[in-house]
């Protein structure tokens, strides 16, 4: 019998993690020893040191002490520190050293004897960014414990630059448990949409704080990058709607593994998890399962291993181990199916390769006809059984059935309904009724995964995403009208305009009375003459402020520096001015504006003019009624209120009122999809209300369940979910609204451009006699004050006449 030593090295802690990890080594060793498959001529022991955390120098004199006694291998220990400080002495006498922890520095051609069995960080980024981009979310908080969780999630912080992710980052407080304060803040930004970087433990605490703060509700949506959140006790919050979703390794479903967890249970029961760690008892953990998976693995290499023999080593005689790099080989080699799925791995760096993860969610009809999803089809034979329908549920059926090899029969829902609570006899309705009764198998149709049914029945993966919308009728277009060429400016602007106007004339006239360089001779060839002109009257400065707006220009130029200044910033102002004006008013004159009294559900709830409502007993109904956002509670209020008048019996009746009525139908965005590719005077108004998701439904512990979630991601990977519902969502098509090419402007468009031309004709027509009035009475009045002076002279002058006759002599 031979025997082949290995060493383990672990923190010594109060249980938790690395009580387990240590438990997982020994209860490995003492299987492979007892079950003599794997190794039937050789014995595996152990050597087991303990350090205190964070201790590096320990952790080295201690690795030194096991290398001494002569191992094949170190295991451990877990910190990054002491892990290092145990890898560089492996790396310098060549023992292969064994990592279960995850660990950010990238190994290189330095750290050739190192293995790690935890799955590469890289390699988690991109799951958790595929689940960001499966949820469809636009805005994420990531929220980390330590420095090395914005390593781990390097993949989805790169995101914003790459895709249409808008991402905002925040730290746990460091030493201490009470995340209160930040889930404070997040609840204040209203950050529904959150991916926490932390271990098992501080999750625990983290979802207690959440519960007590009303944080676990289904507008919330928590992704968590610990392998063993659901290691955790989930009763509290199994009911309480949030959607919870997490990562998991360890393959659960294998008989094998479930036999050897069991056993793991009976041997943990013995050192139970600390109170506090919200950690199930019994329940093995993921370093636990990874160091049973290690242990293995460096045993199939002993396996493999011929005339390979351990010998005592000295850390200070830096003398390695002449079979090291062999053994090492061998364990970079191996192949193992173990409890944490196939372990193989990187023959370059050690890392391991081709793991597969599993998502896990915290988790609540027949068929009902409704359009695209079921419709009987139109024949002129006559039909019957499955040939009797068609549709989108009618293919997914079609396929799920040949990929699982089943039958099927079609059968309607007796009432016609999804099936909800009946508060009256608190009993359930329509296709979950069924299910719960097991009058059917299968409910394939647009059923809402929602909480509360999930207590009841069992759904599938969703097959579709969607959220609620508004439907409503398109509304009429508008022509611009005769004015519209004020409307590329507003109001305010052509008000600007004026006052701008107003003030650089009046700004022009004053410099140009001051400036002495703005006055000249009128009598340039009398340059000794004292009079001098100014063209710039107040009149003329007006004028010149309308020829530069105007871009006509006039005959009047400054001549002085700060005149010239006043011109040039006018002119310059009024390019832009004219440019911008430019610019916008095609735009104005020719589009039809679209004018809608309501343009998201916030415009809904503030009016009571518009009525609206939803399909009774539905759980778009459902959801309107358990909301605590202020906006929705609202038109909850006036939904209720008014139930007889705004409440529908089915979509159709909702659709067939809002086109017959100023009514606003609140119903799936998909429905609404499918209604208007086909009816162009309806139309969706705003975002999407909600987010949620259709899945199959079976009774409670259904066999076909989990076969039929995995034939849906067979039909997502492979495309033919898209492809179904392009099939029977695309319609014919609406008309376009606007033609592609330019039309012709009529009068509607710029009959006002005549109005103010004829206005300003008119305008002139009678300044012009204002003018001639008021100069004809200018001018009588100096003719009257000349008229005497003008007779006296006359009379005087021949009275000098007569004198002069009078004294010449006669002849």
């Amino acid at each position: 019998m031979l025997f082949t030593s290995t060493g383990g090295i672990f923190e010594s802690i109060e249980s938790g993690p690395s009580g387990a990890e240590e438990l997982a080594f020994k209860f490995a060793l003492n299987t492979i020893n007892r079950n003599r498959t794997l190794l039937p001529n050789t014995t595996l022991t152990y050597d087991i040191q303990r350090i205190n955390v964070f201790d590096s120098f320990e952790a080295s004199r201690k690795a030194c002490e096991q290398l001494s006694l002569g191992v094949a291998a170190i295991f451990g220990p877990s910190h990054s520190s002491s892990a290092n400080a145990v890898q560089s002495i492996s790396n310098a006498l060549g023992v292969p050293h064994i990592q279960t922890r995850w660990k950010h520095q990238v190994s290189d051609n330095r750290d050739s004897y190192y293995v790690s069995l935890y799955p590469d960080f890289s390699s988690l980024s991109r799951a958790i960014l595929d689940l960001v981009h499966f949820f469809k979310w636009e805005t994420v908080t990531v929220v980390y414990d330590d420095s090395t969780g914005l390593i781990r999630l390097q993949e989805l912080i790169k995101a914003p630059s790459r895709y249409n992710i808008r991402l905002k980052i925040r730290q746990l407080p460091a030493e201490t448990k009470d995340a209160k304060p930040l889930l404070k803040d997040m609840k204040k930004a209203k950050e529904f949409h959150v991916i926490f970087d932390c271990g098992h433990e501080m999750a625990a605490w983290i979802l207690k704080q959440a519960l007590s703060m009303g944080m676990m509700t289904e507008y919330y949506h928590y992704i968590f990058t610990t392998l063993d959140l659901f290691a955790l006790d989930m009763e509290p919050y199994r009911y309480s709607g949030v959607n919870m979703t997490g990562f998991r390794i360890l393959n659960t479903e294998s008989t094998q593994v479930s036999s050897i967890v069991e056993k793991w249970s009976m041997e943990r029961l013995q050192a139970p998890p600390k109170p506090d760690s919200g950690l199930l008892d019994g329940f093995m953990t993921t370093d636990a399962a990874l160091m049973y998976d290690a242990v293995h693995v460096v045993a199939v290499a002993v396996q493999q291993s011929q005339q390979i023999t351990v010998s005592s080593l000295q850390c200070n005689r830096h003398k390695p181990w002449r079979f090291g790099a062999r053994f090492m080989s061998l364990i970079k080699e191996a192949s193992w199916d173990g409890l944490t799925g196939r372990v193989l791995f990187n023959k370059t760096n050690g890392l391991r390769t081709d793991f597969d993860l599993d998502v896990i969610s915290l988790k609540e009809d027949g068929l009902e006809k409704e359009e695209p999803y079921l419709m009987f089809k139109k024949s002129d034979k006559p039909l019957c059984g499955n040939d009797r329908f068609e549709g989108y549920c009618v293919d997914l059926l079609r396929e799920l059935a040949a990929i699982l090899g089943f039958r099927y029969e079609i059968q309607l829902v007796e009432d016609g309904k999804y099936g909800a609570l009946e508060e009256s006899t608190g009993q359930w309705n329509g296709m979950v009724r069924e299910l719960m009764d097991h009058k059917a198998d299968l409910a394939v149709a647009p059923l809402t995964i929602t909480y509360v049914r999930e207590k009841v029945i069992d759904f599938s993966k969703p097959f579709m995403t969607l959220g609620i919308s508004i439907l409503y009728r398109k509304p009429n277009g508008t022509n611009p009208g005769v004015f519209s060429f004020l409307n590329p400016l507003s109001p305010d602007i052509w008000m600007y305009i004026l006052l701008a106007y107003l003030g650089v004339s009046c700004v022009l006239f004053v410099i140009a009375r001051f400036s002495p360089y703005e006055w000249y001779n009128p009598h340039p060839c009398n340059p000794d003459s004292d009079m001098v002109e100014n063209n710039f009257t107040l009149l003329n400065s007006f004028w010149f402020g309308v020829g530069a707006l105007m871009q006509q220009g006039s005959e009047l130029m400054p001549k002085a520096l700060s005149t010239r200044i006043v011109g040039g910033i006018w002119w310059f102002f009024t390019l832009i001015i004219i440019s911008s004006y430019t610019a916008n008013l095609a735009a104005f004159l020719t589009v039809e504006r679209m004018e809608s009294p309501i343009d998201s559900a916030d415009d809904l709830a503030k009016q009571t003019k518009i009525p609206y409502g939803v399909v009774e007993a539905g759980s778009t109904m459902a959801f309107f009624k358990k909301t605590k956002i202020s906006t929705y509670d609202k038109m909850w209020e006036f939904m209720n209120s008014r139930r007889q008048s705004v409440m529908v019996k089915s979509v159709e009746e909702g659709i067939q009122r809002v086109l017959t009525s100023d009514y606003a139908f609140l119903m799936e965005s998909t429905t609404i999809e499918f209604v208007t590719q086909r009816n162009c005077n309806l139309t969706q108004i705003g975002g999407l209300i909600d987010s949620k998701a259709y899945g199959v439904g079976t009774p409670m512990g259904s066999p076909y369940r989990d076969k039929i979630t995995i034939a849906i991601l067979q039909l997502q990977e492979e495309g033919k979910l898209h492809m179904m519902k392009e099939k029977w969502w695309r319609g014919n098509g609406c008309p376009e609204e606007e033609s592609k090419e330019a039309s012709a402007l009529g009068v509607q468009n710029i009959g006002g451009i005549f109005i103010v031309l004829a206005a300003g004709l008119v305008l002139s027509v009678f300044v012009a006699v204002g003018e001639v009035l008021y100069k004809s009475k200018q001018n009588n009045v100096f003719f009257l004050n000349e008229e005497r002076p003008l007779r006296n002279r006359s009379h005087q002058q021949k009275q000098k006449r007569l004198k002069k006759r009078k004294r010449s002599p006669t002849l």
